[in-house]
């Protein structure tokens, strides 16, 4: 059963504005595993743009509940280039009060945007 639909649209370009004025930005919303690519490349401001949008999109899923940590909504790649989210902590805690068990997610990016869709379900 669905509890809960997130999606998230993010500019590029605005994220990439925001990262550079703020030196700290990347290294507290993302872990090292999503700046990095399996090759230990830097990802593009187009994959991290909708990395973020998809931890936006997950925290839509659960109703935006506020005090959840960044990092504790991992969106990794596997092997057949699917995302995966993995999430522990804060997040964790509150997708048990919910009833979550299993999460998909989709990201994009196009046309100077970013986004993601993260389907909740128990």
């Amino acid at each position: 059963m669905i509890i809960g639909v997130g999606i998230d649209v993010v500019p590029v370009q605005r994220f990439e504005s925001a990262s550079v004025r703020t030196k700290q930005l990347i290294e507290r919303l993302f872990t090292e595993a999503e700046r990095f690519n399996a090759h230990g490349m830097a990802r593009t401001a187009e994959s991290l743009a909708a990395r973020f949008a998809a931890k936006e999109a997950v925290a839509k899923a659960m109703g935006s509940p506020g005090g959840m940590s960044w990092h504790d909504a991992e969106v990794i790649v596997e092997g057949t280039g699917r995302p995966r989210l993995i999430i522990s902590g804060t997040v964790a805690r509150k997708a048990d009060e919910l009833g979550i068990r299993n999460w998909h997610v989709s990201l994009s990016h196009d046309g100077g945007m970013a986004s993601a869709v993260v389907i909740a379900e128990s």
